[in-house]
């Protein structure tokens, strides 16, 4: 697909901003943000500023719109392809039609690695393989597993559960095909940002309820885990820092139009009855996040179960972060903790 050309224009304006002295940038971005005792990053905040400037929204009036912005958005934050990466378009068998996926393969990678099923973020309505094309690459390369990135339905068009049954067919596919797929049945993840979080949280629940086969490990990056509750967080930071109070419900009010049925654990995992017994998990969270306070208790949650977590706040960013791999090098940073937890949870050793 062609990028537009005041995409273009836009994106050369960022890394020419972002190649300026600090003092430079600073003075563009502004006096430093602090809040809740968290200085926002420089980087973060003048990302900020370049939104506040050019005066677009994570979501707009309509859902065509918005997912078109989301998948321009990347050629502006997202950065050059990260290579050497392959990636490979396969198809995933499903009781309403197929799900598209792509398999991203980190050069020289042996075969009978550890695989990532990953479900894109986006607020379950915007989103997908593309806009998250580079965070999919970066995983692969950076923690040397293979990423199979699926392309779930999304609402309004099929609201809640359609979402939720599509990624647990992309984790029992990944299952029984791993060795097609190059992979370890044995050292399979779930994991995804945002939405994706929940995603894979969920598909984490299901499967150990049920008995297995089950992920060996989760990797959920600032991940939605309870629809029913407004934290902290979300009044602190529901406005300016990315994603908005208003996005949110925006995005739950398709997801979910039913506001009865988001205690459903299937929606809110926090919420569920019994969560012992689930994969090691690693949780990260963003400190100028509205879903911040949530991703939090479900990592205690998750501890007083007896379930091995790992809880990681970055305190300086915003919701998103991991998206962000062209732009500065906080978010990068930060999203290379998250792929050197998920090397170390698929390795042959890790064990629940």
């Amino acid at each position: 697909m062609a990028i537009p050309l005041q995409v273009r224009i836009q994106a050369l304006g960022a890394q020419l901003l972002y190649a300026l002295p600090r003092p430079a940038r600073r003075l563009i971005a502004g006096k430093p943000i602090r809040l809740d005792g968290q200085e926002l990053a420089l980087d973060a905040q003048l990302l900020l500023r370049l939104q506040q400037l050019s005066g677009t929204e994570l979501v707009g009036r309509s859902v065509r719109g918005s997912r078109t912005a989301i998948d321009e958005a990347r050629h502006l934050v997202s950065g050059k392809p990260i290579q050497p990466v392959s990636g490979r378009e396969l198809t995933i068998p499903a009781e309403h039609g197929d799900l598209p996926a792509t398999l991203y393969t980190p050069e020289g990678l042996p075969e009978g690695s550890g695989l990532l099923v990953f479900y894109h973020g986006g607020g379950w309505v915007i989103g997908s393989r593309t806009s998250h094309e580079n965070t999919a690459r970066f995983l692969a390369k950076h923690a040397q597993v293979r990423v199979l990135s699926v392309e779930y339905r999304l609402a309004p068009e099929h609201p809640f559960p359609a979402a939720t049954e599509d990624a647990l067919t992309a984790f029992d596919y990944a299952h029984a095909k791993a060795s097609e797929l190059g992979a370890e049945p044995s050292r399979i993840a779930v994991g995804g940002d945002s939405a994706g979080g929940n995603l894979a949280a969920v598909v984490a629940l299901r499967t150990t309820r049920r008995g297995g086969p089950a992920p060996a490990f989760q990797l959920l990056i600032y991940p939605a885990v309870d629809a029913s509750v407004r934290r902290r967080s979300r009044e602190l930071f529901g406005d300016g820092f990315f994603l908005t109070d208003e996005a949110m419900t925006w995005f739950m009010d398709h997801y979910v139009p039913d506001p009865d049925r988001r205690t459903d654990p299937l929606v809110s995992p926090l919420l569920a009855e019994d969560v012992s017994g689930l994969p090691p998990a690693y949780i990260a969270t963003a400190g100028f996040d509205p879903l911040r306070d949530e991703g939090e208790a479900y990592a205690e949650r998750l501890a007083a179960a007896g379930v091995r977590v790992a809880l990681s706040r970055q305190s300086d960013l915003i919701h998103g972060y991991a998206n962000f791999l062209g732009i500065g090098r906080r978010c990068t940073e930060a999203t290379a903790e998250a792929a050197g937890a998920l090397q170390v949870g698929l390795s042959r050793n890790a064990g629940h």
